[in-house]
């Protein structure tokens, strides 16, 4: 098991984290401790289990999994944690006025799902305005939305053409990257410092049309010759990289700099595609 424990700091109060199978999971007891007023938060959700399973019949215990993490007296204890999914289930269930705005809030976003189900166009308009929030500039955000619909319309040939797995979506992904920047996304990430960060929210104008310009060859290469399977799309996927890694080479010969850079948003809100 691969994973990395941290403390999230929530309302002045320490919430014990960990990173499971690239998931966050969150210590139950100590999101109880924030939202309620008990004194003895273990207790309180020994007693919640028993009451949510009567009332509802349903078992908390089973969205849960015990983690081993550092417990006030510095030892490595075993502990209920819940993922994000989880623990929204869990904050529903604590009848408390601390946890209120949290259900306004869930219930809020059940709303607009339901909204962008019904109309999609108001994703794409909540997407622009979560990153306009975020300070980008609002040319950086039409390329990046532009991006994401070559993304979804690669992704969709890629299913029609008998990819199932996730793993190959991740290969021929690779493949269209190395082909482009001499980097997979893995490495690319690296490269910028990221974590968990979305590689592409960290990209400049031009890493983010170079990105386009491999994708879109690669759907374009799937349509012209009706590829099917895993090993003709990979083919595929490796030549649309490569159109796309063509012309960055050819514009740092041109302009002498390298056209992957390490500044992302992270490190750097001051960078030129923010501006």
């Amino acid at each position: 098991m691969e994973s990395e424990t941290k403390i999230a700091i929530f309302r002045g109060k320490k919430v014990r984290k960990i990173i499971y199978k690239n998931e966050w999971w969150f210590s139950v007891i100590d999101v109880v401790a924030v939202l309620t007023d008990s004194v003895n938060p273990r207790d309180y959700w020994f007693k919640m289990k028993i009451r949510v399973k009567s009332e509802d019949g349903v078992e908390l215990s089973t969205i849960c999994r015990k983690f081993k993490l550092e417990a006030p007296d510095g030892k490595m204890r075993e502990t209920d944690c819940a993922n994000t999914e989880g623990i929204f289930r869990i904050i529903q269930s604590i009848p408390s006025p601390k946890a209120e705005p949290f259900k306004r809030w869930l219930a809020r976003v059940g709303y607009e799902r339901v909204q962008e189900i019904e109309d999609p166009e108001l994703a794409t308009k909540r997407t622009k305005a979560i990153y306009k929030a975020k300070g980008y500039s609002d040319s950086w955000i039409e390329k990046r939305m532009r991006g994401i619909a070559v993304r979804e319309e690669l992704t969709d040939e890629w299913h029609k053409r008998g990819l199932q797995l996730k793993k190959e979506y991740e290969i021929l992904t690779a493949e269209i990257s190395k082909a482009t920047f001499d980097m997979t996304p893995s490495q690319y990430k690296k490269f910028k410092n990221l974590k968990r960060e979305n590689l592409r929210d960290h990209m400049d104008d031009l890493e983010l049309i170079l990105t386009m310009l491999g994708e879109a060859t690669t759907t374009k290469l799937h349509h012209d010759r009706d590829s099917l399977g895993f090993r003709p799309l990979k083919k595929d996927a490796k030549e649309g990289g490569e159109v796309a890694g063509s012309a960055r080479r050819d514009i740092e010969k041109r302009t002498g700099k390298k056209v992957s850079t390490k500044s992302n948003y992270l490190s750097k809100k001051s960078n030129k595609y923010l501006s």
